[in-house]
C-alpha cells in the first residue's frame, strides 16, 4: 500500500476539538470530518518536490515555506497514535506559507529538472514512473499552492499526515 501525504483545510476551533479529542482527530483523518473540497491528496509528491525546486535553485524562502508546507509546526495530538504524526499549521502559519508560495513560479521551479524522463528520474530520486514526471510535479505544486491561498484567504489551519 503506497503511502501518500494528506493535507486538509479546517477552522481554527475544528482544530482545537482534534487537539483535543483522539476520536475528533480520526474522523478528520479517516475523510469523516471535512468535505472533500477541504482535502488535498499529494501522492507522494513532495520528496520530489523539493528535490526539483532546489535543482531549480527556488530561493531559500520559498524552500522553507514547501518544507512547512508539507511537515506543519506541531503535533496535533500526541495520543493520537499511528505510524505517521499528524501535524498542523495555525491559520497565520498557514498565511505565511501562502505568501512565501505565491512567488514560487512552478515552471521556473521545475525548469532544471533534466528532460529525458529516465535522467529526471534519476535526478529526483523517484522510482519508475509512466510519464515524465515534470507534468506530474507542476500539478501538485500548483495545488500546494492553489491549496494554502485559498487556507489563508479563509482564516483555515492546515492538518497534515501520512496515509
Amino acid at each position: 500500500m503506497a503511502v501518500t501525504q494528506q493535507l486538509a483545510r479546517l477552522s481554527a476551533d475544528r482544530l482545537a476539538a482534534c487537539r483535543r479529542s483522539i476520536e475528533e482527530l480520526d474522523k478528520l483523518c479517516s475523510f469523516e470530518l471535512l468535505p472533500p473540497s477541504d482535502h488535498l491528496d499529494l501522492d507522494w509528491s513532495p520528496g520530489p518536490m523539493l528535490r526539483a525546486c532546489e535543482l531549480g535553485q527556488v530561493a531559500s524562502a520559498g524552500l522553507t515555506a514547501l518544507r512547512r508546507a508539507f511537515a506543519g509546526d506541531a503535533e496535533i495530538n500526541p495520543a493520537y497514535r499511528v505510524e505517521h504524526s499528524v501535524t498542523a499549521l495555525e491559520p497565520d502559519a498557514v498565511a505565511d506559507v501562502a505568501r512565501v508560495l505565491r512567488t514560487v513560479d512552478p515552471e521556473g521551479a521545475l525548469a532544471a529538472v533534466p528532460l529525458d524522463a529516465a535522467a529526471a528520474l534519476a535526478a529526483l530520486g523517484m522510482p519508475a514512473f509512466d510519464a515524465h514526471p515534470r507534468a506530474y510535479l507542476h500539478h501538485h505544486l500548483v495545488a500546494v499552492r492553489d491549496f494554502y491561498r485559498h487556507a489563508a484567504r479563509h482564516r483555515l489551519a492546515v492538518a497534515l499526515w501520512w496515509d
